[in-house]
């Protein structure tokens, strides 16, 4: 994690919406916004724009379904259970590491999927109850994102929308697998066929994303009664044209999502992230679903470790001893009684006093195996050093 706090505030302004759609009864989504370190969890002024703390800020749209009043129910518990999990396993741990809060956010939604299915289990009339979520946490100049089904998560920079999430969906995993493109997979009958939810199964794998914030960026969670009915485009531009109103931002994007059908609730959360403590953005800059690699996981997938570079390094600098030693003048090996059962001795015999004094030189063969071992340890500590760079920033 990045420290910004000598360089400036990072200011976040935020604000959510959730519409019951054109052709639904009752609206099953929900939603959260929430500054981590006061856990105050409203949309009133201190949260719309605030300056998040050492424990960050907490974005979430959950999506329910299960029919009847199960997928509201589901949803709500979603929420719920991920701020009373982030109280007690982020709040109260004396580490503010950008690993621990990742964790946290994993183990928090986790922890929901458990306590949802655990419902359905004791209430039959609610067996098959479930929720996709897209959860955003924000801890200095990161995002930390979450996903479970096809709720999405765009980020607007320079008036571009790339989605940073990925759907855990048939479609989409048609589209991995090169079977449909993406304009294909809007049309498709199988669009709406999500791979996991909170609350189906006892265990859930969790997509841990995570991606750099600059300042002027723009964050946009939504549930797929918003996402289905538009492109990035019109995200984009939706989010250029109301900056920077938030409220009409949200507004905007829910009527277009009616006026093209509405089939589905509809729920929104737009956040921007300003201040002195967020860099501008930079040409380069890698947006899209990047997953999260805890510093661990990263270690044990090193090309090499710098224990084995170093001793790899002393292993050549023998090896060139060994061959110089050899090239000074050939040992001739000492016959005895233990040479008919195939043991060898290493004890050398002196060269005759007549013996000219030989110069010292490698033959080629053994040139060639020096130049190998040093280019080889050479390659090896370009790539770790490589590696620690690109882990560090």
């Amino acid at each position: 994690m990045t420290d910004t706090s000598a360089h400036g505030d990072i200011v976040v302004h935020v604000f959510g919406r959730t519409d019951v759609g054109r052709t639904r009864e009752h609206n099953e989504d929900c939603f959260v916004v929430a500054d981590l370190t006061t856990m105050n969890a409203t949309l009133q002024p201190e949260v719309r724009e605030h300056r998040p703390g050492q424990r960050g800020s907490l974005f979430m749209v959950a999506d329910g379904m299960g029919g009847a009043a199960a997928g509201e129910v589901a949803s709500q518990m979603a929420t719920e259970v991920v701020l009373d999990a982030l109280d007690q396993t982020w709040r109260n741990v004396p580490s503010t590491d950008a690993d621990t809060f990742a964790n946290a956010l994993r183990r928090a939604v986790e922890a929901a999927n458990t306590r949802i299915h655990r419902y359905a289990m004791d209430h039959p009339e609610n067996r098959g109850m479930g929720t996709t979520t897209t959860i955003a946490g924000v801890l200095a100049d990161r995002l930390y994102l979450c996903q479970v089904g096809d709720s999405r998560g765009y980020l607007v920079r320079n008036g571009t929308a790339i989605q940073v999430t990925k759907d855990q969906s048939l479609v989409q995993r048609l589209i991995d697998a090169g079977e449909l493109t993406a304009e294909e997979a809007e049309t498709s009958e199988r669009r709406n066929i999500i791979l996991q939810a909170l609350g189906p199964e006892g265990q859930v794998k969790v997509d841990l994303t995570t991606q750099q914030v600059r300042r002027g960026d723009v964050l946009v969670l939504c549930s797929d009664g918003m996402s289905g009915q538009m492109r990035s485009a019109d995200i984009a531009r939706i989010v250029t044209e109301q900056a920077p109103d938030l409220m009409a931002t949200c507004k905007a994007l829910i009527d277009l999502a009616n006026e093209n059908g509405g089939p589905d609730n509809i729920t929104v959360i737009v956040a921007r992230f300003e201040g002195e403590g967020l860099e501008p953005p930079v040409q380069g800059d890698f947006v899209g679903h990047q997953p999260y690699v805890s510093p661990a996981e990263a270690r044990a997938t090193l090309p090499v470790s710098a224990a084995t570079i170093e001793q790899s390094m002393q292993d050549a600098a023998l090896l060139e001893m060994s061959l110089v030693t050899t090239a000074e003048t050939e040992i001739p090996v000492a016959p005895n009684h233990e040479a008919a059962s195939g043991a060898r001795s290493t004890t050398p015999i002196a060269p005759p006093p007549s013996a000219p004094a030989a110069t010292p030189r490698l033959t080629v063969e053994q040139q060639r195996q020096v130049r190998v071992v040093f280019i080889g340890v050479t390659v090896l500590v370009t790539a770790w050093l490589i590696w620690a760079y690109l882990l560090k920033g």
